[in-house]
């Protein structure tokens, strides 16, 4: 259990400023019942450094043992034995220090109960207090144990998001490759390149988990070049980047969706299709939107059930916990996709 050093340093400095005040009231007292300041300031030393070694014992056991809240009468028992323990240490050893006298003695045997009562009161609220503070600095380290586990699994899952869409994009490129290379081996080498420098940006995203807009376009056409090498004269693509600034988004969070555009868009018609991106900025966000045409009478387009879709949604919603970030819709004879990325000045500056 660890606390900031400042908390710590102003809860000593407290405490040592409220044991020096009741030590001087200690040592006040007995010079107005009218004992010598020597006897005073040694009743007042020893007592009171007796005292402060107590409550210390005591905030030292609960540092390492804090009992559960119905064993709370434990606590105040301890305290109990340690007040006595205190008491008849304190009077045993001012005895032993200076020459007892009859009245010295007197008042001590008619101060015992109230000595007792104060030690105990001390003692008790020593304990009561170390309890709370120990208490609430092992709830903060439960709850920042609790923050980086959450942390660490939300990473995790992204990671698996993220390598789970590599796979799926690589061997259908792959395929594509090998087509080519009976009938068009020109294109297949040229396939194969840009592939080599896709899957090399890939690799250096890795490293981040944020990108600027400009390098997600800029890896989008590398992916985008890949495609229309698979499927020729029949795709084309239209870029609108109407933002300004450096604005950011997850890595690889577009080409998922350009890849679920493509694939509905092509794979039930054997027309040419034109997919759009377009990139606006509204009330503060990133705003981007996928739109690819369909046949109403040969297709269905799902709403956000394929998986890449969902790969997005749920990306979303583990960086910014909303659900709300990735819409679909159909407008006619096209299907919509709209991203929203909300922009932060510490996901700007640090990247999260």
């Amino acid at each position: 259990m660890t606390a900031s050093p400042f908390r710590t340093f102003r809860f000593r400095l407290t405490f040592i400023i409220c044991w020096w005040i009741w030590a001087q009231l200690h040592f006040h007292i007995l010079t107005n019942f009218g004992f010598s300041w020597g006897l005073a300031f040694l009743d007042s030393l020893v007592s009171n450094g007796l005292l402060l070694g107590t409550t210390l014992l005591v905030t030292l056991m609960l540092r390492f043992y804090i009992p559960q809240r119905s064993k709370y009468a434990y606590i105040l028992a301890v305290c109990a034995v340690l007040s006595v323990l205190w008491l008849f240490i304190s009077r045993s050893l001012v005895m032993l220090l200076v020459p007892a006298t009859a009245d010295y003695t007197a008042f001590f045997s008619q101060s015992f109960a109230v000595r007792l009562a104060i030690g105990f009161l001390i003692i008790g609220c020593m304990a009561l207090v170390s309890v709370l503070w120990y208490t609430v600095q092992e709830g903060q380290e439960v709850e920042k144990r609790k923050m980086e586990a959450d942390k660490l699994s939300r990473e995790a899952e992204l990671f698996n998001l993220r390598q789970q869409l590599q796979p799926h994009f690589l061997f259908n490129s792959l395929n594509s490759i090998n087509a080519l290379i009976g009938t068009q081996p020109a294109q297949a080498r040229t396939m194969i390149q840009q592939l080599s420098d896709f899957l090399r940006g890939t690799l250096r995203k890795e490293d981040s988990q944020w990108s600027s807009l400009q390098e997600e376009l800029q890896h989008l056409e590398l992916y985008l070049a890949i495609e229309k090498v698979r499927f020729g004269h029949r795709l084309t693509t239209s870029i609108s980047n109407r933002t300004t600034g450096r604005l950011q988004l997850p890595s690889m969070v577009l080409q998922p969706v350009v890849e679920n555009a493509i694939k509905f868009g092509l794979y039930d018609t054997i027309e040419a299709i034109e997919i759009t991106i377009e990139a606006r900025q509204q009330d503060g966000n990133l705003v981007l939107v996928v739109a690819n045409p369909f046949d109403p009478q040969t297709s269905q387009p799902r709403t956000g059930t394929g998986f890449g879709l969902r790969s997005v949604q749920r990306r979303l919603y583990l960086l910014y916990s909303r659900s709300d970030l990735l819409r679909t819709a159909i407008d006619g004879t096209h299907f919509i996709t709209t991203i929203v990325i909300p922009q932060h000045h510490d996901q700007n500056t640090h990247h999260r």
